[in-house]
């Protein structure tokens, strides 16, 4: 490439606001992008998130493609969410997609077009530390996304390029109605899972056979008859708002028993655990990680933090001992592990 050849990247683009500052941000570095979006899911057949990646895309005068990933994201996303809600777990599709999907993907793209470089507005940074790469926390706590990466791979860490790492969203719109793009600067920030955002309750009843969602009871620490529920599909490790019932008391779901389709409930201190073990993990460098006395670990995306002991089991799971007890310990949940604000790995709560 010569010196005064534009480095190329794709970059995926999902007509919202981040990723349509991001592709500024790389034009305004030098890069030349290309655009893709992904056709995951679209709620009630809507395309308009493809027309607003596209009239962007011509505005900025970059190449844009659209790919139909839509089979390949019902099997291996929601046919997922779906399965674990009825094994009584609590799913992370996010995580999934994320590391599994669609970063792994947009690198097979840009293979596929003689492109090294890969994009997306996620707001978070990237570092280079003892010869391996590693996803720092973006500098708007209230944004970053970190929680969701940890099982990058270094060949696609290598290749990511972040430019809403060091910016805030705050920022990210102003610039966006700075240059013009009003649309993109005033879009509101999507919320909880793209396929249900609001409810998956709802989502459930829809793709599950009607006789699988059968009511339920609700029973206490010893087993004792509480009240009837809509089915264990519908309830979380540590939900205690949505119960359907009212006690004297708060109760919290401590407990889910798929196979007697019963919900446990309990005061939230019998919720409390100072240890889980974690399988599906995934560790940038174990010598960073394992049996160190300064790490975090996170089991939410947003503001919790606790310190914690990680070891490596005989049967290849993590054990996690916790410093301070944490509650609403989710089966089928992540937990993130970050020391200095550089995410050092993951796994999935068993």
């Amino acid at each position: 490439m010569s010196c005064t050849e534009k480095k190329r990247i794709l970059l995926g683009m999902s007509g919202g606001t981040d990723s349509s500052v991001a592709a500024m941000l790389l034009q305004d570095s030098g890069y030349e992008v290309v655009g893709v979006t992904f056709r995951f899911y679209e709620v009630n057949g809507s395309t308009e998130y493809l027309e607003d990646a596209r009239e962007l895309a011509s505005r900025l005068g970059i190449e844009h493609i659209t790919y139909d990933a839509r089979e390949v994201f019902k099997q291996h996303i929601i046919d997922y969410f779906i399965d674990e809600y009825m094994a009584g777990r609590t799913p992370v599709p996010c995580v999934l997609c994320n590391n599994y999907l669609k970063w792994p993907l947009l690198a097979r793209l840009a293979d596929e077009r003689g492109i090294h470089y890969i994009s997306t507005g996620h707001y978070v940074r990237k570092e280079l530390s003892n010869g391996s790469y590693y996803i720092r926390q973006a500098i708007d706590p209230e944004k970053d996304q970190s929680f969701f990466l940890w099982g990058l791979s270094q060949p696609i860490l290598q290749r990511m390029v972040l430019p809403m790492g060091a910016i805030t969203k705050t920022d990210a719109r102003a610039l966006a109605a700075e240059r013009g793009f009003q649309k993109a600067s005033t879009k509101k920030d999507s919320i909880g899972v793209c396929f249900c955002p609001f409810d998956y309750h709802t989502f459930l009843r829809n793709h599950v056979d009607v006789g699988l969602l059968k009511r339920g009871r609700f029973t206490d620490e010893d087993g004792k008859f509480i009240a009837w529920n809509e089915g264990y599909p519908f309830y979380t490790v540590g939900q205690r708002r949505g119960l359907g019932i009212h006690l004297n008391r708060p109760v919290f779901v401590k407990e889910i028993d798929p196979i007697r389709n019963e919900v446990t409930l309990a005061p939230l201190r019998s919720l409390e655990k100072n240890e889980m073990v974690l399988k599906n993990w995934n560790i940038i460098d174990e010598t960073q990680l394992l049996n160190q006395d300064d790490i975090i670990v996170k089991i939410r995306y947003r503001k919790q933090e606790n310190r914690c002991m990680v070891t490596k089991l005989p049967d290849g799971t993590l054990h996690v001992s916790l410093y301070e007890p944490l509650t609403a310990i989710a089966p089928g949940q992540a937990a993130a592990f970050y020391k200095n604000g550089l995410v050092l790995g993951g796994g999935i709560i068993c």
